[in-house]
């Protein structure tokens, strides 16, 4: 991947997952807020209830002082300390009060009451402190009994927050856990979606992989309607180019062919001649005979390297030359004895073009050997080695780099097979292969010929 980049299946996963953090985070603060205002509110209305039932209740006696009819129904109010309570105080002129009676949770402590003046039946609420110093929510009435309307009573209900902290606190544990599993749920769903979603993306690049790799020609057309427009345009580019390199290589045949002709005249007319000038006519034709020679050769190769297609077995064509050179140079001897695993292996690209690049390097290797010229093919994981070893003087190791580029002469550039040891590797490197000049393990030359391999 380059320095930079970054994964679509990545871009997508961390998008989504962001999203799905935030909603179900905004969710649950929603649901949070939903259910602590219902609680407060159901929280306010128990205390108005029991507000109200102590009004209900409250009565007076003959002295003028209140009394509880019966007592409150709520079981707490009777436990000491149990976080309800409920208070009555008379009301003085100066507002003022003095209780009058309390409930027996307040056991013998009594609510603080904020002084505030309240009409009659109106009611305020407060946060006050408890018995045990919690924080208490407090609602109180100032009402005037019908049996004293010149007396003012102040009814006081109370209750500790911690009744609404602790619903509040389990149900939020209770949601985190729900909105974490439902979260890790949308999660792996939305990971088990892109991943499916981009599974036909790999699909391509596999086809892709085979396309390079020549084990097919165009893309499939089985693939989704939003690839499909991508994979029509890739098909039409490779059947353009196919059509282009096709055209190029028919003209620079038909080219090489027009030239040929009057070359041809030339050199007859030459040939027929005597003195410098038809001397140097017959030099310039051949000259030229060589450079179209040439030209066309990377021309082709060219051409074949770009079509993943082709491939041919690398054995036989060595057998074939073999017996060629063996004919050539009768004094020599040529060593070839590939495995069985050798002989399966293939060039990926025309077995013309091989037999050039191998017949050059071969006739070079009859023509400086003392004997013995020993042929051998081992392959890694992506090239072919054709090794070809010769038991002559060798080259010197600061002349082979020279002898390796173009425009250099000398007696190996000779060619048997009408190319030098540059235009090998010309044409090596046009497969993305190259040409090597090493010392022989026996003395002598090794010609190291990497191409690449066909799986």
């Amino acid at each position: 991947m380059k320095a930079g980049s970054t994964s679509l299946r990545f871009r997508l996963l961390v998008g989504t997952l962001v999203w799905v953090a935030a909603t179900v985070g905004i969710a649950g603060w929603v649901l949070q807020s939903m259910f602590e205002q219902q609680l407060s509110r159901q929280f306010d209305n128990e205390l108005s209830m029991h507000l109200a039932q102590l009004a209900a209740h409250l009565e007076t006696d003959a002295g003028g002082n209140p009394v509880l009819a019966r007592p409150l129904s709520d079981p707490r109010l009777e436990r000491p300390y149990s976080g309800l309570y409920w208070q009555v105080e008379r009301m003085a002129p100066d507002n003022s009060g003095v209780i009058a009676l309390r409930s027996r949770s307040l056991w013998d402590a009594q609510l603080p009451v904020p002084a505030d003046r309240l009409a009659d039946g109106e009611r305020h609420t407060h946060r006050v402190s408890g018995p045990d110093g919690e924080a208490l929510r407090m609602l109180e009435q100032v009402m005037q009994p019908a049996e004293g309307p010149d007396q003012s009573w102040r009814l006081i209900v109370a209750a500790d927050e911690r009744l609404l902290a602790e619903p509040v606190a389990r149900f939020r544990t209770l949601l985190i856990g729900a909105l974490a599993l439902l979260a890790l749920g949308l999660m792996v769903a939305a990971a088990f979606q892109v991943v499916a979603g981009l599974r036909p993306l790999k699909r391509l690049r596999e086809e892709l992989s085979l396309l390079r790799d020549g084990r097919r020609t165009t893309l499939s057309e089985d693939h989704p309607s939003e690839i499909e427009p991508v994979v029509d345009e890739l098909n039409a580019v490779l059947s353009r180019n196919a059509d282009f390199v096709t055209r190029a290589r028919h003209q620079a045949g038909n080219l090489a062919h027009a030239v040929k002709t009057p070359l041809a005249v030339m050199a007859n007319a030459a040939a027929e001649a005597d003195g410098p000038f038809a001397e140097l006519v017959h030099n310039q034709v051949i000259a030229a005979r060589q450079q179209i020679d040439r030209h066309l050769a990377l021309a082709r190769v060219a051409a074949a390297a770009q079509d993943k297609g082709l491939r041919c077995q690398v054995a036989p064509v060595i057998e074939g030359l073999v017996r060629v050179m063996q004919r050539v140079h009768p004094e020599r001897s040529f060593t070839f004895t590939p495995g069985e695993t050798a002989r399966e292996m293939l060039f990926r690209g025309e077995a013309q073009d091989l037999q050039e690049m191998l017949g050059n390097l071969l006739d070079n290797a009859g023509k400086w050997a003392c004997s013995q010229i020993r042929i051998a093919i081992s392959a890694d994981a992506e090239q072919l080695h054709l090794d070809i070893d010769d038991d002559g003087p060798g080259i010197p190791v600061d002349r082979r780099a020279a002898l390796l580029q173009r425009g250099q002469r000398g007696d190996e550039k000779v060619a048997g097979a009408g190319l030098g040891l540059a235009i090998v590797s010309e044409l090596a490197t046009l497969y993305q292969g190259q040409l090597e000049l090493l010392d022989a393990p026996g003395g002598g030359l090794r010609a190291r010929l990497k191409l690449p391999l066909a799986r």
